[in-house]
């Protein structure tokens, strides 16, 4: 029966500390394989540092370092973990097979062993090897795939409501680079550690771009209005909240509820709402509002005062800050104002990265 894998381009190492065994596994294993041998311990873990074999036919009772303890090294580097290792002993005892394959060997071959047998065993192996890596391969590249199809999408979506409104060029980009420091600076916080792992902070990154995405349900005499909002219209602008959670919570549904876009349904539904419960759209108060919205804010006011707009002209990056403070524990999370107060620099520094007009440039660099 013809392999599944060529396994002739693989590497067997031997390690054994009698000569006349390695020259019988030479023998058998050198005209289909690539040979690397050791005669201790010591001297296998130094070889593998230097070329990885595919597989490791390993001998247990050594002087010195023995096998188990050679085996218990390699599986508990991430470097070499996932070589398989096949042991050849004169040990028959069922313990010492079980210790040996509870160390995380692959199989077990008892001294004297049949060439044919060791033979058959390391193409086995080895066949399996190449098979677990190409399943590995695929699901590494369906997986990439599936993370650009998501920021693709992430991106198209909240490019939606920037084309509705042209001035806000640069506001996704901005905001999406302030969430993410913010919540790096946070996430060693004694308060914020559990809810700010790097996988969080990921999700919270990835789903920013979203955080006006109901701005497309608003209409355009409103949303493009050059002046002040009526009463009523201002009602309507609130309404983008609401008309982006209900987007997002259509996708969600399809996708599970532990799917990337419930944080974006959160972000998007939250963002407006205020420390003090003076926000909208359900006027949530201090920790009830949820992380990403809090963190949210604070971007999305800053981006707010730094950017000219058809109503109003950019601030200074200086008032803009000055407007946060004073805004601490009323508007914004005290806690999060005091780490956007650490790096505002770096918010400087982004927002003159991604400007989208000379003239809030300008002001950014004053």
């Amino acid at each position: 029966m013809k392999p599944m894998y060529d396994i002739s381009s693989c590497t067997v190492m031997i390690v054994d500390d009698a000569e006349t065994n390695i020259d019988i596994l030479v023998e058998v294993l050198g005209d289909e394989f690539n040979l690397q041998v050791a005669m201790d311990g010591e001297t296998a873990l130094e070889s593998v540092t230097c070329k990885t074999p595919d597989l490791i036919l390993l001998d247990i009772m050594m002087p010195g370092m023995d096998g188990y303890e050679v085996c218990k090294r390699l599986k508990a580097s991430p470097e070499t973990r996932d070589i398989p290792i096949v042991f050849l002993t004169a040990m028959s005892e069922e313990q010492d097979e079980a210790r040996g394959l509870a160390l995380g060997a692959v199989d077990y071959i008892i001294k004297p062993f049949s060439p044919a047998l060791v033979k058959a065993r390391v193409r086995n192996q080895l066949e399996f090897k190449l098979y677990r890596d190409h399943l590995e391969d695929l699901v590494r590249e369906r997986t990439r795939q599936l993370v650009l199809t998501q920021n693709v999408t992430i991106q198209s979506m909240g490019n939606l409501a920037e084309y509705r409104d042209l001035e806000t060029g640069g506001h996704i980009r901005r905001t999406q680079h302030y969430v993410q420091i913010l919540a790096e600076h946070l996430k060693d916080h004694p308060k914020f550690r559990d809810r700010l792992d790097d996988t969080t902070i990921e999700l919270l990154v990835k789903s920013a771009p979203l955080h006006d995405i109901g701005k497309v349900g608003v209409r355009d005499n409103i949303l493009l209005k050059p002046g002040e909002l009526t009463e009523d219209e201002f009602e309507e602008m609130k309404r983008h909240t609401i008309f982006g959670r209900d987007a997002l919570l259509v996708s969600e549904k399809m996708l599970g509820r532990d799917s990337f876009l419930s944080v974006a349904r959160e972000l998007a539904y939250t963002h407006q709402e205020k420390w003090d419960g003076t926000g909208y759209p359900r006027g949530l108060k201090g920790e009830e509002i949820p992380l990403s919205g809090r963190l949210m804010s604070v971007a999305d006011v800053y981006d707010a005062l730094i950017s000219k707009r058809v109503y109003k002209s950019p601030y200074p990056h200086d008032m803009a800050v000055a407007i946060i403070l004073e805004e601490r524990g009323s508007h914004f999370d005290p806690d999060v104002v005091d780490a956007f107060l650490k790096i505002s620099d770096e918010f400087r520094k982004i927002a003159l990265e991604h400007a989208d007009f000379e003239e809030e440039r300008l002001l950014l660099l004053a």
